[in-house]
């Protein structure tokens, strides 16, 4: 087996194209059949959210684009089509829009435990398609239980900030990078592809640098 490729993502967890992303760079990296090794990175499309944002998703990004409601309505519903395809279910009216500081620092936690994808799967599900708070430390906790993580040991991390650093690192890094944008994925440590790309996208470039591996 050739060694994996390894891709590392920038990727924030109240992001509707960085699930999508996810899916569709899963079904690439099947059509490729190249072996990959995935790490995820924090990135914060919005720091400023409160944690107990008081209102709906479609005024959150009325106000955060400066945008009319409807329009922000109508973009909602785009995504959500859009997610549909790639067998998502958005529910953007149970969605409890949050900050994710939180969300990104037990995203490290499952890391150094060998168990990152599983935790930034189950955030993200959570977050979309089931209605759940991302951004409060019991609900957080509540969540990598289910996992089978050790409760009071991640309330222990989050209370304490213990992987913030973690995170301000992620985000200095993308910053060192000129991403601006999420999701942002670099493969192979030299080649970068932005956003939700299709499925065949992300298997040519796969391909593409796997085969400069092997001539190398």
């Amino acid at each position: 087996m050739p060694e994996p490729l390894k891709i590392d993502i920038w990727s924030d967890i109240a992001c509707p194209w960085c699930f999508i992303g996810k899916r569709r760079f899963e079904a690439g990296a099947a059509e490729a059949g190249v072996p990959v090794e995935i790490e995820y990175h924090s990135f914060e499309l919005a720091p400023d959210t409160p944690v107990d944002f008081d209102g709906s998703e479609f005024e959150f990004l009325a106000q955060h684009k400066g945008i009319p409601e409807a329009t922000a309505k109508q973009m909602i519903e785009r995504v959500t089509g859009i997610a549909s395809t790639v067998g998502l279910n958005y529910d953007y009216d149970a969605l409890q829009h949050t900050n994710t500081v939180k969300a990104h620092q037990l995203l490290h936690y499952a890391k150094l435990r060998g168990r990152q994808l599983e935790m930034k799967e189950r955030l993200l599900a959570a977050y979309f398609e089931e209605g759940r708070h991302v951004g409060r430390v019991e609900d957080l906790a509540d969540l990598a239980a289910e996992l089978g993580f050790d409760r009071d040991d991640v309330v222990r991390s989050l209370e304490a900030d213990e992987h913030l650093a973690d995170v301000r690192e992620d985000q200095a890094v993308a910053q060192e990078f000129g991403i601006q944008g999420v999701p942002f994925f670099v493969i192979d440590r030299k080649y970068g592809v932005s956003g939700a790309q299709e499925p065949g996208t992300f298997a040519e470039v796969l391909r593409q640098v796997a085969a400069e591996k092997v001539d190398a």
